[in-house]
């Protein structure tokens, strides 16, 4: 049987790097979505290794490039995969899994606690959206093939390089948390939340609820 491929998309990033290691830990192969080959040689050097991954070039905040990027994984010029790592590309990857159809897909996002905080204005402002995404994707997939999980991330993560120089968390001990993810079938439609070096691996999490909504006055 063929591994399982990981979607990882933004895999440069402090995060898209921490989950290319994480799903490199559990045996699965990853697609990582980079911005050019400049980038690709950037990743390769902070996980460390080549091997396992599959370079697909595309402007990730371009809805037309993800959805050809999906045209090449269906046509067979790229693998298929059967999880996404992602903060975009929602709309062009949730159809793809469902017509898959694997048993146990995966689609996780990973938010920051500065959209709650109020730190760093820019990157703020965008969290409350992906906050309303994370449940109404928690709602509509709850009852599919696709477990959607929101890590809910109230540290600094980044590439060990930097971490080593400002004493933040590394990227390669926060992998562990998405190890732990593909690992725990059980956990889905869920908010992760992480707030220490322990959450990595023992996994805090809380299933978003909906029914409060309906609620009526009896």
């Amino acid at each position: 049987m063929a591994p399982e491929t990981v979607l990882v998309v933004g895999s440069t990033g402090n995060i898209g790097v921490s989950a290319v290691i994480g799903a490199l830990n559990t045996k699965r192969n990853v697609l990582a979505v980079v911005r050019n080959q400049e980038s690709a040689e950037k990743l390769f050097k902070h996980v460390g290794t080549r091997e396992g991954i599959t370079i697909a070039e595309a402007d990730i905040t371009s809805e037309a490039d993800m959805l050809r990027l999906v045209k090449d994984v269906k046509t067979g010029k790229l693998p298929a995969f059967q999880h996404v790592y992602a903060a975009v590309a929602y709309k062009a990857t949730i159809p793809y899994l469902l017509e898959q159809g694997f048993q146990d897909s995966t689609w996780t996002l990973c938010t920051g606690g500065m959209g709650d905080v109020g730190l760093r204005a820019g990157a703020a402002l965008t969290q409350g959206a992906l906050y309303s995404l994370a449940n109404v994707a928690c709602r509509d997939l709850e009852n599919t093939n696709i477990r959607f999980n929101e890590v809910y991330l109230n540290l600094r993560v980044e590439v060990d390089e930097s971490a080593k120089q400002t004493g933040f968390f590394k990227a390669t001990d926060f992998a562990a948390d998405y190890q732990e993810i593909l690992g725990c079938p059980n956990v889905r439609s869920s908010r992760i939340s992480v707030f220490d070096k322990k959450d990595f691996t023992q996994l805090v999490h809380k299933k978003k609820r909906v029914d409060w909504a309906f609620k009526k006055d009896n």
